[in-house]
């Protein structure tokens, strides 16, 4: 019945993480859809592109939320169904799997660093702590959300390894770590070639389409006649 119990828990963090606030808060507040401005990122940064502000902070502290219960959840109520730290980490890597991978939007989810900070605070708010403000001194020195998502990714493994020690704990946090490190891949190549939007920076308007081009229509040779008896007049 443990088993059962353990990959119950592990399903419901797993469809908790697939609701992506991004683009349900836009929904409601009558927003774009995140998935079609700025990076394409449904998450927090990307909606705060959109310049409202209210829906960033929303998307931000429920994604994060969406890590946190779970876990929580797991770490109050567990010990009577026999979860341990197994159960903790692989809670808490359903979540952060379910924002990236979410099943009601077609798999196509953020890059998870919200719900992947949630996660680590449910599991030691200390650890959290720490691996945000990792974030916040980068972000605020340079200004890069992409930036400072990569510099505590890769600190966090080493934050839990060398306080807290290893365990199923350690491989949770290292792995989600190593995929958002990846899912950041194109942000990286953006940061190198110095074209990678700053926080707060909105997102860029669409380009206008351009006027139909006839170059060998009866149309077009006509303006050109026309404009060609203008000219010698």
């Amino acid at each position: 019945m443990e088993i059962a119990y353990t990959l119950a828990a592990t399903l419901a963090a797993y469809l908790i993480g697939s609701l992506s606030f991004a683009v349900i808060v836009s929904r409601l507040m009558g927003l774009n859809d995140p998935r079609t401005y700025g990076s394409g990122n449904p998450g927090a940064t990307n909606v705060l592109r959109s310049g409202n502000k209210r829906a960033a902070i929303l998307t931000l502290v429920f994604d994060a939320l969406k890590g946190f219960v779970p876990v929580l959840l797991v770490k109050i109520y567990g010990p009577r169904f026999g979860f341990g730290d197994g159960t903790v980490a692989l809670v808490g890597l359903a979540a952060f799997l379910g924002h990236v991978w979410p099943v009601f939007f077609r798999f196509v989810g953020g890059k998870g660093v919200a719900t992947a900070a949630g996660v680590l605070l449910g599991i030691e708010p200390l650890l959290g702590l720490a691996t945000l403000l990792t974030w916040a001194i980068i972000a605020f020195f340079f200004r890069y959300s992409s930036l400072a998502a990569i510099v505590a990714a890769v600190f966090a493994p080493f934050y839990q390894l060398l306080i807290w020690g290893g365990g199923p704990i350690a491989v949770t946090v290292t792995i989600m770590g190593l995929l958002l490190v990846w899912r950041h891949s194109a942000n990286i190549q953006k940061l190198l070639k110095g074209t990678e939007s700053k926080i707060g920076q909105k997102a860029a308007p669409s380009a206008p389409v351009p006027a139909p081009h006839h170059p060998g229509g009866k149309h077009g040779h006509h303006d050109q006649h026309r404009h060609g008896h203008g000219a010698k007049r």
